[in-house]
Order: structure tokens, then C-alpha cells, then sequence
């Protein structure tokens, strides 16, 4: 293997095998056999020989940001994929050549350069295969809706070692599979994304106001966004306050209520789009301002190494006892980096539906616990606080979820995931491309008839 192989393979003890094996959710302690860091497509059509031959079960790792830690099994070849991180802008095209392992944070800098920008995920560390191949949330998702909705182009290795193109002209249905139906079907090597004009500098940040004032601000939060204009992405997130000069002293490192988010568009025109939020009167922290997008995009990462448990609800609409509700429990949230989030959706997330996988796009909003902590003793306390919100809002959930954000949660649940059909659709086009069912990502999916 170390003959076949471009980049380097660790085993258990070696120097980078650790690293290699440890991912964003600390909760998630697995020994693979072997990993394979792979630089060119040419090294994982080896690891995926070796493995065959071997009869080892195979993992794929870019990011590491699943909250499942599908990255890595105990006892399998992982094939990391953070070699390739290359990023080629074509500005006359607006399009984008993003690299298997590469992250938001690149992307988001490499297109800033020309003017242009995608809907990526919030965190900038975030790989952005997984994310758009999951759907891929994101600030820019009202105006351009969601990441997979901008995804052009897949190049892949299959199981049975083939170098695949997928695009609206070669593969369609392949590229389909991969705008919201997960990492299913081979070894994503490099995507293409549409790229869009954005602003030198967007009205990008949070602002923070004591928790206190959450019952009235969350309805002025949710009165705003439903006659907001896509450009205007918003989210109310109950986070501790940080311990930063900025932050009034006798807030910090207690509870607050945030609105965080930016307006993709002329700086006037956001000022005037937040007017109703500001009127409601100065926060504690104003951290609101002129900022480049690429900035603003990691001015928001989640720290690293922390436990995670995360969930999801879409509702479609917000009423005073649902806003209630979830402030009661919200109080509950202990001090520390755990958040829970309630993001808007519609615009193009709604109208861009047709094209990917994902459902649920009809939802108007997304209610998101993050929970993050650090004491395994504290297990679970949090996610029993965590998946409570699922019981509090069962009277108005749609009952769909969003793949990227909810954890090991049952076969019923991540195919709730996916919009009507599609699952039928994507087992189809997994019997094709991967009968033997080699690639188990989070939100699997099973060839038919298997």
C-alpha cells in the first residue's frame, strides 16, 4: 500500500495516525486500521484496490465536522481526502473548482478575490464536499439558495476504482444524487460550484441583548425576517456571551440572546432592512458592521474538540407559544459554547427545491440545538436537554430534517431528510454506482433492492 500510495498511511501508533482519526465531536473515539492520506485521485483509486483486496470496510474523511463521525469505523481503511485542497476560481465562468478536502474558509477567500461568493456553511473549518452534498445551510441560502443548489459538477472514484465525471450533460442523475443525497456514492475527488457577485463588504455580525428580553425580541425577530428581503439572513441564537472587550463586563460569560446574520447587498440597503431589529433599542453589544464576506463567514467557528449533540425541526410557521416555548427551555442551557439557533429560511431555499434531494424546503424556519460541552459526565444531561426541543416543538414541526444537523437518530428520521421520492430515486441510482453498498455515509442510503 505504502508502494501505491501518493501521500502517507498511517497505522495505529505511527506519527499523524491520531490526528488523522480525531474529528470535530469529541464524543467520537474510533480506531481504524488503517489511513490513507490521499493527494490525486490516483491514490484513492489504490486505497480503494487495497481495501478491496483486503476485505476492509472503507470510510471517507474531509472535514470531520459530522456530528455522526461517519469519517472513521473501528477496524476499516479511512481515506483522507485533506490532501486536496486546491481551489481554481474562473471568474468569467462564475465557477469554482474546489478540491475533495478542501474547506469553506479557502473557498470563501478565493472567490472573494473576484468578487464572487456561494452559499457555505457557517463554519469556515467545515469541509465543503460533505456540507453541500448534505444540502448545505448557509448565510447566502435565501438569495442563492443552498449549497447543493450551486453545486455543477462532481468528479468522483466509484467503489470499482473508475475515475467518474457528473454534470448536467454527462451523469445527470449522479450529480442530482450528490445535491442533498450525501457522500453515497464514491469518493468525491473535486465539485464545481456557481459563484455569485457580492459586495466588497456585506452588513455582516450579531448583536447581543440580555436573555431577559428574549420573549419580545424573538417575536420582533420573527415579525422581521417574514417580510424580509432574501438578501437579509438572519438567526436568533441563545449563546453565553463571550469574554471580549466589546461585550459590556457584566454580560459576559452569561446568557444571551443573539441576532447574528448579514445582508448580501449594498450596506444602505441592509441598514434599512435591520431598521425594524434596531428600533427595538440599543443591545448590550452591537457587533454589527461593514466587514468582506470571507471575514464574516469565520467570525461565527464553532471551537474544536468539544462533545456535540445536535438536532433539528423545520416549522413552518412561529407562533407566541412555540417563541415561548423555546425560550423556557433555552434558560436551561448552562454557560459555556453550547448554542441553540433558530435560522429563517425561505426565499431560494424554497424556490430552488425541485433540483436537489433535500426536503422540507418549504419550512419558513429551522431550530437547530448545537449543543457543545466538555465533560463526559455531562453526557447526558445535555442531550436529553438537547433532544427536548424535538418534543417541545412537535405541534407545529413539518416533520422533515436537514442531514447535516441531527445525529444518530434512526432510519425513519434521516429519511425525513430527503423530499418525497427521492429516496426511492437515490437507492436506484446507488444500485447503479455502488451495488455493493461500500460507501455507508451519514444519511445512508442502500442500494434498491438490498
Amino acid at each position: 500500500m505504502r508502494l501505491r500510495l501518493g501521500g502517507d498511511l498511517h497505522e495505529p501508533g505511527s506519527p499523524g495516525y491520531e490526528d488523522a482519526r480525531t474529528l470535530n465531536n469529541a464524543m467520537i473515539e474510533r480506531r481504524p486500521a488503517l489511513v490513507a492520506r490521499c493527494s490525486a485521485p490516483d491514490d484513492v483509486v489504490a486505497a480503494l484496490a487495497f481495501a478491496r483486496e483486503r476485505g476492509l470496510a472503507v470510510t471517507v474523511r474531509a472535514g470531520g465536522h459530522s456530528v455522526t463521525g461517519a469519517s472513521v469505523r473501528d477496524g476499516a481503511l479511512t481515506i483522507d481526502v485533506r490532501g486536496m485542497t486546491d481551489v481554481e476560481v474562473d471568474p468569467q465562468r462564475r465557477v469554482a473548482r474546489v478540491g475533495g478536502g478542501a474547506t469553506w474558509a479557502a473557498v470563501d477567500r478565493a472567490a472573494q478575490a473576484h468578487g464572487l461568493a456561494t452559499t457555505g456553511g457557517r463554519v469556515s473549518t467545515t469541509g465543503v464536499v460533505g456540507l453541500t452534498c448534505g444540502g448545505g445551510s448557509g448565510w447566502l441560502e435565501r438569495l442563492h439558495g443552498l449549497a447543493c443548489d450551486n453545486l455543477v459538477a462532481v468528479e468522483l472514484v466509484t467503489a470499482d476504482g473508475r475515475l467518474v465525471r457528473a454534470d448536467a450533460d454527462e451523469n445527470p442523475d449522479l450529480l442530482w444524487a450528490h445535491r442533498g443525497g450525501g457522500a453515497n456514492f464514491g469518493v468525491v475527488t473535486a465539485v464545481e460550484l456557481a459563484l455569485h457577485p457580492i459586495e466588497a463588504e456585506v452588513l455582516g455580525g450579531l448583536a447581543l441583548y440580555p436573555v431577559e428580553r428574549g420573549p419580545e425580541l424573538l417575536r420582533l425577530f420573527r415579525d422581521t425576517m417574514a417580510a424580509a428581503p432574501e438578501p437579509l439572513s438572519l438567526a436568533a441564537i441563545y449563546i453565553t456571551a463571550p469574554d471580549e472587550p466589546e461585550v459590556p463586563a457584566a454580560l459576559r460569560g452569561r446568557q444571551a440572546l443573539a441576532i447574528a446574520g448579514m445582508y448580501a447587498g449594498p450596506l444602505a440597503e441592509g441598514e434599512a432592512a435591520m431598521a425594524p431589529l434596531r428600533e427595538f433599542g440599543p443591545p448590550a453589544a452591537d457587533l454589527f458592521g461593514p466587514v468582506p464576506y470571507a471575514d464574516f463567514q469565520c467570525s461565527l467557528d464553532d471551537p474544536p474538540g468539544f462533545r456535540n449533540y445536535w438536532t433539528v425541526e423545520h416549522l413552518a410557521e412561529l407562533p407566541d407559544a412555540a417563541l415561548d416555548a423555546l425560550h423556557e427551555r433555552s434558560l436551561r442551557i448552562p454557560p459555556g459554547p453550547a448554542q441553540m439557533l433558530i435560522a429563517a429560511w425561505g426565499g431560494a431555499v424554497a424556490s430552488r427545491a425541485d433540483g436537489s434531494a433535500v426536503g422540507g424546503r418549504d419550512a419558513t424556519w429551522v431550530v437547530h440545538p448545537l449543543f457543545l460541552w466538555d465533560d463526559p459526565t455531562d453526557d447526558a444531561m445535555m442531550i436529553d436537554l438537547g433532544r427536548g426541543y424535538r418534543d417541545i416543538l412537535a405541534p407545529w414541526a413539518t416533520g422533515a430534517a436537514y442531514s447535516n444537523f441531527i445525529g444518530e437518530e434512526g432510519t425513519a428520521r434521516a429519511r425525513a431528510a430527503f423530499a418525497a421520492g427521492a429516496h426511492d430515486r437515490l437507492a436506484a441510482i446507488k444500485a447503479e454506482w455502488d451495488p455493493e453498498d461500500v460507501f455507508q455515509a451519514t444519511g445512508h442510503v442502500a442500494p434498491a433492492g438490498r
